[in-house]
């Protein structure tokens, strides 16, 4: 949970930029890339993250929009990109107005009394996992998988 607006934003500025590297790899040829048929794609996941971004400001209390129509996932990796990339320094921008004493005080998410830095962090986390899948998925299709939390195979320097 985080309890200083700054802790928030130092975490949010690496947790973005590694989720840009990796929409930055995606191909238009390969957003329909899947584990298995019937699962979800490349191209979905990148959307996904926009639109939580949105879900998540909503929370805490938060707006920000997402040019685009959320259900309509683009045929563009660029568009999935650059929507990222301007909804999350929208996001940024946001939280910035915040104080510390807001980021503990509590907001209601689905009936539940949760504190507004706690519903930050599940964001984050929300956002690691998918981008986790996102690099599996990457690599099942050929591309470059980036390197988010430490070097990828192809970036290793052998011992």
């Amino acid at each position: 949970m985080y309890r200083k607006v700054n802790d928030f934003l130092t975490d949010w500025s690496n947790a973005s930029e590694g989720t840009i590297n990796v929409l930055d790899a995606l191909t238009d040829e390969k957003l329909n890339q899947a584990i298995v048929e019937g699962h979800n794609t490349l191209g979905w996941l990148g959307w996904h993250l926009s639109g939580a971004i949105v879900y998540f400001a909503g929370q805490v209390g938060l707006e920000v929009n997402l040019d685009g129509d959320l259900k309509t996932v683009p045929t563009s990796a660029e568009e999935i990109s650059n929507a990222y990339k301007k909804i999350s320094a929208d996001l940024k921008n946001a939280v910035e107005k915040l104080t510390d004493e807001q980021m503990v005080e509590e907001v209601d998410s689905h009936g539940q009394s949760v504190p507004r830095g706690a519903l930050l962090r599940m964001m984050i986390d929300h956002q690691t996992h998918h981008r986790g899948q996102m690099t599996v998925l990457l690599r099942q299709a050929g591309l470059k998988v980036p390197g988010v939390m430490g070097p990828t195979k192809e970036d290793a320097v052998p011992y």
